[in-house]
């Protein structure tokens, strides 16, 4: 299944940037394939992203464990901003 998901940032992309793809290793343990990545035009601070994952109940027993969570808000992601679209094709 294929998710959009959006999340505002208070560390800037470049730092969000790092840091995810530092973590590829997790997500292909938990067989999340990220597709497209990157943040607005006018706006470095508004990340976007397209996944490929197994379920959205999957997904979102991920984003609550303590590990996502550290990993996100050590990148900067600013969690209550964070949105999530599952792509019904």
């Amino acid at each position: 299944m294929k998710v959009i998901t959006s999340v505002e940032l208070s560390k800037g992309y470049e730092h969000w940037k790092e840091l995810f793809l530092s973590n590829e290793d997790f997500r292909q343990k938990n067989q999340i394939n990220v597709v497209a990545y990157g943040h607005e035009a006018d706006n470095e601070n508004k990340v976007w992203a397209v996944m490929d994952i197994p379920s959205m109940e999957h997904m979102m027993s991920l984003i609550n464990e303590p590990e996502m969570i550290k990993l996100r808000e050590e990148a900067g992601a600013i969690l209550e901003t964070q949105r999530m679209i599952k792509l019904i094709t």
